[in-house]
């Protein structure tokens, strides 16, 4: 049974007034704090420090974090883990852990998190899209699949630690703004995961008016925003809520979440060929963004069972690539990750085992 209160999806301010209600001071909700989010506990007996009664009135209002790990799959050649997750009323979840480094040795852990079961949006590249939308996940369910990747970490035994974060996974993360903005909040926590907000980054496919307020929150988070086509009429067929915000109103909204933050924003554009790839879709991209802050990060279409839509050769998208340079923009080819276990970009579905 899923309890009243999900204890690890708390700010540390809702901990202190709920243990205030029971007649505790706060620095119990600073012990608890580090204990979820420090030491990521999921039995009540490992709070030592916390007073059994204390801990008996918690359990009876509050849950604490359940993993259950129905699969955990890992790419024989890059090492990226997707792990599917069980989520308390049975719905289902992938998350990915991604390891950057030379020789072995991973200088950075990317925690790619889900927002939501399923997706709503649709776009027709995408594995999620094609799955439906369930339901948004809350602040706890988020922050459970760091803890779970974190656990599964911790089973390899090396001492390494999960250095950034992105919402890249199942679901659009702006349409569930307010759990993501939390359980980011969580993990920025010093007293808990402690990771700086320039290691967090949310993905969206463009909704407006959420990349409006996410260029006053305080600090502005990372952004990156998913573009794959650079007109409306090729957009509103791959990323079918451009007919509600398109590119004119999307890029008026990106630029003044750059003016407004001063940060810069990322632009992701999936090249899928015959689609988005052409000399002259490089040069259109090109116009849209080069007098913004922004960087564009190329990907090539990971495939996904049921679709019909192939990636470009690697000699073409080196020339879109090389295009977007002559035009002093700012560009990267992304090197996909965990294709093999359709765990990159698009490809997460949260299938049955």
């Amino acid at each position: 049974m899923v309890r009243e209160v999900e204890l690890h999806g708390l700010e540390l301010h809702e901990l202190q007034g709920l243990v205030r209600t029971l007649g505790e001071p706060d620095y119990r909700a600073n012990q608890l704090f580090r204990w979820l989010h420090l030491q990521r506990v999921t039995e009540w007996a490992a709070m030592t420090n916390i007073p059994q009664k204390l801990r008996r009135q918690l359990a009876a209002v509050a849950s604490l974090p359940s993993i259950n790990i129905l699969r955990t799959l890992e790419d024989p050649e890059d090492g990226t883990t997707k792990l599917l997750l069980s989520l308390p009323d049975g719905e289902r979840v992938e998350c990915v852990l991604m390891f950057y480094g030379r020789g072995g040795e991973a200088r950075r852990l990317t925690a790619c998190l889900s927002s939501q079961v399923g997706c709503p949006i649709g776009c027709t590249f995408c594995a999620t899209g094609q799955g439906g939308f369930r339901r948004n996940l809350t602040a706890g369910e988020i922050l459970l699949q760091v803890m779970a990747l974190w656990h599964h970490l911790e089973g390899r035994g090396k001492g390494e630690r999960i250095s950034n974060v992105v919402f890249m996974g199942m679901g659009e993360p702006l349409l569930n703004c307010e759990a993501v903005l939390k359980a980011r909040r969580i993990l920025m926590h010093p007293l808990g995961w402690g990771i700086g907000h320039r290691r967090i980054t949310i993905s969206t496919c463009g909704i407006v008016p959420q990349i409006k307020r996410l260029a006053r929150e305080t600090p502005p988070p990372e952004l990156a925003v998913s573009l794959h086509a650079t007109t409306d009429a090729v957009r509103n067929k791959l990323v079918p809520v451009n007919r509600r915000y398109p590119l004119g109103e999307l890029l008026g909204a990106c630029r003044e979440y750059t003016e407004v933050s001063g940060r810069r924003i990322t632009f992701e554009y999936i090249l899928i060929k015959g689609i988005n790839d052409s000399p002259a879709d490089a040069e259109r991209l090109a116009g849209l963004v080069r007098d913004m802050l922004a960087y564009v990060n190329l990907l090539v279409f990971n495939p996904v069972p049921g679709l019909e839509f192939q990636a470009p050769a690697a000699e073409e998208v080196r020339a879109f690539a090389g295009r977007l340079r002559r035009r002093g923009v700012e560009v990267a080819v992304r090197e996909s990750r965990g294709c093999r276990i359709a765990a990159a970009c698009g490809q997460l579905r949260a299938e049955g085992v």
